[in-house]
């Protein structure tokens, strides 16, 4: 994320106050690390390369249970030889599975991607829906492919869940659930409706470079005085 923003005097974070709901802070904590976020990177992105809303698609289809930096190794061939339903199609599975070979769970996905293509021809005129149950409907679309894609692609303020997000959400207390569904719904009541559309990449990258799954990198975290986290990771010596 960008560089570290000036933080604000600890008293300025209400510590007491009413929960948030589905939240172990309150809705001023809760308003002050999107805030910090906000301040730190006002419009993050996707690290996933894409095109259009299709390219965007098979991305986001490549990239479960896989990183974003393998799959975006692997869609420069595979965008040149097919960026349109049609063209995946005529790729066939066959050639499509040698050229996402190196992406975790790649033979799978390479059957998805022919099967939502078809399906995008057949049903939507070959254009990506912009719905979720008419994503959801596809071949290897799930609710978290299909909130990013209404998210990045057409601009709803939907928030998907990765594992990095559903890690930071119950790390710190912000949105604890067992499932990346209870997580989302307690985001979309408690996420200040400015920064609803901008709030799951924040918290992707957040999880990606800072609050990392192995050795949380509290020293320099914006958030870790509001963080529940104990104990906090020291600065390496």
């Amino acid at each position: 994320m960008a560089a570290r923003p000036k933080r604000k005097p600890a008293a300025l974070v209400l510590r007491g106050g009413k929960k948030a709901p589905g939240s172990r802070l309150t809705q001023a904590q809760v308003d002050e690390i999107f805030a910090r976020f906000h301040a730190a990177d006002p419009d993050p992105k996707t690290e996933l390369h894409y095109h259009d809303p299709f390219t965007l698609l098979v991305a986001v289809v490549l990239s479960a249970q896989a990183t974003d930096s393998s799959v975006n190794r692997a869609t420069p061939d595979l965008f040149r030889a097919a960026d349109t339903p049609a063209k995946m199609v005529a790729l066939g599975e066959a050639a499509l599975t040698d050229k996402i070979k190196t992406i975790g769970l790649y033979r799978n996905k390479a059957k998805n991607l022919v099967a939502l293509s078809k399906a995008l021809i057949a049903e939507h005129g070959g254009e990506v829906p912009c719905t979720r149950d008419a994503l959801e409907a596809l071949p290897g679309v799930g609710r978290k492919t299909a909130n990013v894609v209404l998210n990045t692609a057409f601009g709803q303020p939907t928030i998907g869940i990765d594992t990095h997000a559903f890690r930071v959400a119950n790390r710190t207390g912000l949105a604890p659930g067992k499932t990346p569904l209870k997580v989302e719904e307690t985001l979309n009541r408690i996420v200040p409706e400015r920064y609803k559309h901008s709030a799951h990449h924040w918290l992707i990258l957040h999880g990606r470079y800072v609050c990392k799954a192995r050795r949380p990198e509290c020293w320099r975290c914006i958030i870790s005085d509001i963080c529940l986290f104990k104990p906090k990771t020291p600065a390496p010596i």
